[in-house]
């Protein structure tokens, strides 16, 4: 894949209904719920994720990252070129359900 953002690549999947990885449908998942607990999911159902300020999007990214280090989610990058491991995707996933 080329060098453009993990961001960019879903966004478009999801604008032309390509369907998105494993890796990243866990990705949207954890950027949801994190928006929902700072408050922000009326917001972006509202005015899109384009309506968040700087600040905001800023705080989701942050906590992103903390929480994909927690769970040892492979990087964006690693995403990208497809170079991690399928099943500690479905483990993580397991593992988030408990």
């Amino acid at each position: 894949m080329g060098k453009t953002p993990l961001k960019k690549v879903i966004k478009a999947k999801l604008k032309s209904n390509r369907e998105l990885t494993e890796m990243e449908k866990l990705r949207e998942k954890i950027k949801y719920e994190i928006a929902e607990e700072l408050g922000l999911s009326e917001k972006i159902d509202k005015l899109g994720w384009s309506g968040l300020t700087a600040e905001e999007t800023g705080r989701i990214g942050g906590i992103m990252t903390k929480r994909k280090k927690e769970l040892h989610l492979p990087k964006n990058v690693d995403i990208q070129n497809n170079s991690y491991n399928e099943q500690s995707v479905l483990e993580i996933k397991r593992e988030k359900k408990e």
